[in-house]
């Protein structure tokens, strides 16, 4: 395990963050590249009709009645759909971008702040992070598309043989998970050495192969570590949403009397929204900010015992 320090790195990646709170929007940043009473008796169900009461929901009639009219909208105008799709498309692809560069942004920070720096500025950090952008995004952009060219036939195959392949391949997908992992891990560690040693995109892979296999102990303990802690913190994050949005599933049979649950639902997640976006930030900033001081320690020069040479008497 090379004497690696688990405590310490976790520790001082907290320490980092809580004091430089501009990684935290670089956290939200690299968060967009990755892949959150009762009421009245049934027997009173009609009441919900009368006139006037203006929140009762279109019946199923009007739903459908809509729905075909929308239809047919959208066939006139199909050209809704593809501007639709282009602006979609876009979106994902500024918000991919913008993920890529706050992920280079978390690593330079975390670094800075690990040899000392007492601040750390957005408009410096993101400057620095320039020169790095289209390693980083090369090098997640073929290991995305391998994947994608390795998964796809597979789903394919399963769904054109009617679920049957899918049972065929269950033992290729247990191969192929743990090799995502130590996919996953290898790039982790080679982002940080395109980045903090300015190495080529094909250097930095090699490199991060170099670390994760001499330090393969500690990358799979670290892994357990980050990734069990990230997902029990990020269903806490997400608990209100879902405090929020069960008893709207629970109760869905009794939209048909009243839209006031759909609402009061609505107006909790908006207002949460902008809260859990930034505990979210602050986790993916934590995360990567361990994983940078983790490459530090890896990367850090091994001292060897002094050899004593006994002279001759």
């Amino acid at each position: 395990m090379n004497n690696f320090n688990f405590g310490e790195v976790l520790t001082r990646s907290w320490q980092i963050v809580w004091k430089h709170k501009v990684l935290w929007i670089f956290g939200i940043l690299a968060s967009c590249a990755r892949g959150g009473g009762g009421g009245s008796s049934s027997g009173g169900g009609n009441s919900g009709y009368q006139s006037g009461s203006g929140d009762a929901p279109f019946s199923g009639g009007q739903v459908e009645s809509f729905m075909n009219q929308a239809g047919n909208y959208l066939q006139e105008n199909w050209w809704i759909i593809i501007v639709f799709s282009l602006l979609v498309i876009l979106l994902s692809l500024a918000a991919y971008l913008l993920g890529m560069m706050g992920r280079i942004g978390l690593i330079r920070g975390a670094a800075q702040a690990d040899k000392g720096a007492e601040s750390l500025v957005f408009a410096e950090l993101w400057a620095e992070s320039m020169p790095f952008f289209w390693r980083i995004f090369g090098l997640n952009f073929l290991i995305g598309l391998a994947f994608f060219v390795i998964f796809i036939p597979l789903i394919l195959f399963g769904v054109l043989t009617a679920g049957i392949g899918f049972l065929c391949i269950i033992p290729l997908l247990c191969v192929m998970v743990p090799i995502s992992w130590v996919v996953m891990a290898v790039v982790e560690q080679a982002q940080n050495a395109i980045v903090l040693e300015d190495l080529s995109m094909m250097d930095g892979f090699k490199r991060g192969w170099e670390l994760v296999k001499t330090n393969a102990v500690s990358v799979v303990i670290m892994m357990l570590i980050l990734g069990v802690g990230s997902a029990v913190l990020g269903l806490v994050i997400a608990l209100p949403v879902i405090v929020a949005v069960l008893p709207l599933i629970i109760g869905a049979a009794k939209l048909q009397q009243s839209l006031t649950p759909v609402y009061i639902t609505a107006a909790c997640c908006v207002i949460y929204f902008p809260i859990l976006l930034a505990f979210n930030g602050v986790l993916t900033a934590y995360i990567q900010t361990a994983w940078t001081l983790t490459y530090l320690q890896f990367a850090r020069p091994k001292v060897e015992a002094p050899v004593i040479i006994e002279g001759n008497a």
